[in-house]
């Protein structure tokens, strides 16, 4: 039973055994020497001497190291789980129309109101959250290319517009021709506030906020807001702006402050997933990639977070490369290794 992988940190695997850390299901197994039992990380069964306990990358190889599965916590069904998610997303992905959720669960073997759940833990979003989030992606790039908003709406697989204003509308945070027009219409508050990491920038639709950065000023926000009405400050601005401030002073008090962004459906789960990171604690690409059911898209979560429109806001210094070096940062590593110092991470 000693036939054992040296990929994997046995310290670090042991502090998250010890934590019971959820995150850490699905990235190894834990077996015991003595009981002949593996064990999902989380698994709340009394914590055994650390001298029996061996690691395995999954259950598979804990099972040829003739090891079997812990009845209570179940760890085969972690990669069964996240197996029948990335189908679902594959699913609802291909579908030409939209999937019911008893449909999608009964796809991927699972009761409907279990999958509803289990699919918003891992992605952060519903299915038919994901569903309508593919479809309003693709009527973004559709009205950056078609001509008509209808011919762009019916491109995008919406069944007819009024379905589109009424589901999408909202979530573009503006109507769809002042979209096609480049924001057209759409007004953007503006200021930049002194932070003791630099001067930030920090705009805001009458949704929430649309851009929060460093290194930025007054040109940049225009240049990525070219047809919409940019005005500087304003009393409704002040507050959400003081919030901003105090997340970079206190990145570890959660202000949960309104937001008005946009992205692809990857994109916004992985941002979603990122908010879900407590202060104090770091995730891996390859573990954001997971959580939102695509663990192949690592390079594509590391690219989601450089895409993140509002920093400090959407907490992408919580995320770093597998190896626990600190990955880029588009305001600077200085930046990201103090924001991280000052929620307590070394």
């Amino acid at each position: 039973m000693d036939n054992v992988t040296h990929t994997i940190d046995p310290d670090a695997a042991w502090a998250a055994f010890i934590a019971r850390d959820r995150h850490s299901d699905g990235r190894f197994v834990g077996a015991v020497r003595t009981t002949g039992i593996y064990c999902r990380p989380s698994c709340p069964a009394r914590h055994p001497k650390r001298e029996h306990v061996v690691f395995y990358p999954d259950g598979e190889a804990a099972r040829a190291a003739g090891f079997r599965a812990c009845l209570r916590c179940k760890p085969d069904e972690v990669a069964r789980d996240r197996v029948a998610v990335a189908k679902a997303i594959e699913l609802i992905g291909a579908a030409d129309e939209t999937l019911s959720l008893d449909a999608v669960a009964a796809a991927v073997g699972y009761a409907p109101h279990h999958f509803h759940r289990l699919f918003k833990r891992a992605t952060g979003v519903t299915p038919a959250a994901y569903a309508r989030g593919l479809k309003a992606g693709a009527a973004v790039r559709a009205l950056a290319t078609e001509d008509r908003v209808t011919d762009a709406i019916y491109e995008a697989g919406y069944s007819t517009p009024s379905r589109f204003y009424e589901s999408a509308g909202r979530r573009l945070g503006m109507t769809p021709s002042a979209w096609r027009r480049g924001g057209a219409g759409v007004t953007i508050r503006w200021t930049l506030a002194p932070t003791s990491l630099g001067p930030l920038l920090i705009a805001a639709t009458d949704k929430g906020l649309c851009r929060v950065s460093f290194d930025e000023d007054e040109a940049a926000l225009r240049a990525r807001f070219p047809a919409a009405e940019i005005v500087s400050g304003g009393a409704a601005l002040a507050d959400l702006a003081q919030r901003v401030v105090a997340s970079v002073e206190s990145p570890d008090r959660n202000q949960d402050l309104p937001l008005d962004v946009r992205g692809t459906a990857f994109q916004e789960a992985v941002w979603q997933a990122l908010r879900h990171i407590p202060a104090g604690e770091t995730r891996s690409y390859a573990e954001l990639a997971a959580a939102v059911g695509n663990p192949g898209a690592v390079r594509a979560a590391g690219t989601a977070c450089g895409a993140n429109p509002v920093a400090i806001v959407i907490p992408c210094h919580r995320a770093q490369r597998s190896d626990g070096t600190m990955g880029g940062y588009a305001y600077g590593v200085d930046r990201k290794i103090e924001l991280r110092k000052r929620e307590g991470v070394a």
